[in-house]
This record gives C-alpha cells, structure tokens and sequence, in this order.
C-alpha cells in the first residue's frame, strides 16, 4: 500500500493514471502531453509499474503502457476506514437525530399542552 500512496503522490503520475484510464498509451504518447523531457517520463512510468499501477507490453519498438486498478483497492479500503464513522460517532449522531425530533414535537403541540406538561415535570 505504501508503494502505491507514493506513487499515486505525485502530480505527473496521478495525471497519466488518469490518461491511461480510457486507453492504453505509447510511452512517447505519453510524453507529448507533458512539458517534461522524455526521460522524466520515463522515470515516472517506472515507478508506476514498480507499484503495479500499470503494465506494460511491447509492441515492436514502443512500450505500450495500460492502468492497472487492483493495487488501489487496498488503498481505497484504507481511505474509506477513515471516513466511516466510529461507533461511538454512530451513537451520537443517533442522539442528535432524537434531539431535534424531540424539539420538533414539542413546537408542534398546543401551547396549552406545553404548560401543562411543564407543570407536570
């Protein structure tokens, strides 16, 4: 996982993932779309087939590169713990929920009603 967080870390590799999501790509496509030489490229290519984020195959002289998405899904499992609220979270949002129906009840009954009850309590 930690492979993959550092690859998906840089900006440059993030948008060829992206590139690579619709079709598979010649390293030299890929570095045409880029302000970057060549061999930075080339570089960042590597490190996302180092994570297992793409494969690539030739095909004749060029390295044609395609996503591969089930390394991330470690890292999106990881990602979504984070965001899932903890149980005690749940308790508290349920309580919030009963606070303010509790409130909306007591604004909807007669004013009488509501004075009585109060004497009452």
């Amino acid at each position: 996982m930690d492979d993959v967080a550092g690859a998906i870390a840089d900006e440059v590799r993030r948008e060829i993932l992206l590139m690579l999501r619709d079709q598979a790509l010649s390293a030299g496509e890929i570095a045409e779309r880029f302000a970057i030489s060549r061999p930075a490229v080339s570089r960042h290519l590597r490190v996302l087939r180092e994570a297992g984020l793409v494969r690539d195959t030739a095909d004749g002289r060029r390295r044609v590169y395609e996503l591969v998405t089930a390394p991330l899904d470690e890292l999106a499992q990881w990602l979504e713990r984070l965001r899932q609220p903890t149980g005690w979270q749940q308790h508290f949002d349920a309580l919030e929920t009963e606070v303010y129906r509790t409130r909306r009840e007591r604004l909807r009954k007669p004013a009488e009603y509501r004075e009585d009850q109060e004497r009452t309590a």
